[in-house]
């Protein structure tokens, strides 16, 4: 049993040669130009959030453009909820997560293309290959929306009110990528990294997901200030004793009020992370129809569903000093 575990999170741990870029990919045209972007990643199957999104977005003097940027998939096991989250959201614009390249992908090996760091516990890593296999069978009767998923892009360009924003799944070099990730930011060896993926991009903002948990940090590059928003996750909470999920938002105005956990602006950008509050209670319903006690997701998820992460609203914003910040539960 070991040894199966073992090769399964190593599976889990991998970054796929056909993950990666260079930055300089992002730096054409921008492909949408908007007063309003949205970027939401990290829905995870989690079709009330969904819901609650577009009421949310249905506040704004003018309807925002939204850009699901990856792993919208991912505890949607039945047909229905599938079906549902998928052509919801590419109604939109989308990039590809690593959860949406592997149903792409069709392969018989279970391996989430998470390329979990070893913070992450092989049991974690397990599950999550578990996850994908069960996913993928769901997906398997429907190849034409496979077929979709896997012609989505891996990044994106927006321009709003003159900045140019690069919008990635995981970071400036990779699908799976964690150098978007809280700490990754914090860690001030990794400064000269950050400054030549901004300059290679010819960008002031990244807009990212993939690591879960959220981020917001400042950068004073030779460009001029710039900034990395990860939105954690829409579909699930971020923080311990909370029950929603977090949106990007990126905005020639001030975002509706009410909304604003914390944000900064950019020139004429006023750059966001909006709750995204949801019905808990359809939720866990769905949750557990196809997860119920004793699965790999509940094993993994559940807790953090119920009560949030092990994660407070400080550590996602380091030492940052913000612009303003609502109160939130």
């Amino acid at each position: 049993m070991t040894g199966v575990v073992q090769t399964a999170a190593i599976a889990g741990r991998r970054c796929p040669l056909h993950y990666r870029y260079a930055p300089t990919v992002l730096a054409g045209p921008a492909a949408i130009a908007t007063d309003t972007l949205y970027v939401v990643g990290g829905l995870y199957g989690n079709r009330p959030a969904l819901e609650s999104l577009f009421r949310l977005a249905a506040r704004e003097r003018v309807a925002p453009t939204i850009v699901f940027n990856g792993d919208f998939n991912w505890f949607d096991i039945d047909a229905l909820s599938f079906l549902q989250i998928n052509r919801s959201v590419l109604d939109h614009y989308a990039l590809r997560g690593n959860v949406e390249t592997e149903l792409a992908a069709g392969s018989s090996e279970a391996d989430c293309g998470c390329a979990y760091p070893d913070s992450v516990s092989d049991a974690e890593v397990s599950n999550s290959n578990q996850i994908i296999a069960r996913l993928q069978a769901t997906a398997r009767s429907f190849p034409g929306t496979c077929e979709r998923l896997g012609s989505l892009p891996m990044h994106l360009v927006a321009d709003v009110g003159g900045v140019r924003i690069g919008i990635v799944h995981g970071d400036a070099e990779s699908l799976a990528g964690w150098g978007f990730a809280h700490d990754a930011l914090a860690d001030p060896g990794n400064a000269a990294k950050l400054a030549r993926w901004f300059g290679a991009a010819d960008v002031r903002v990244f807009a990212s997901s993939h690591t879960c948990l959220p981020a917001l940090r400042e950068l004073d590059l030779p460009a001029g200030r710039s900034l990395v928003i990860n939105n954690g996750a829409a579909g699930m909470p971020n923080f311990f004793g909370t029950r929603f999920g977090i949106v990007t938002r990126i905005g020639c105005s001030p975002a509706p009020a009410g909304r604003t956990l914390y944000g900064s602006r950019i020139e004429d950008a006023h750059v966001d992370a909006l709750r995204l509050d949801y019905d808990h209670a359809a939720w866990i319903r769905q949750f557990l129809a196809n997860w119920p006690s004793g699965s790999p997701a509940h094993a993994s998820y559940f807790q953090r569903i119920m009560s949030g992460p092990a994660f407070a609203l400080e550590q996602a914003l380091g030492a940052m000093k913000l612009e303003r910040r609502a109160s939130g539960d």
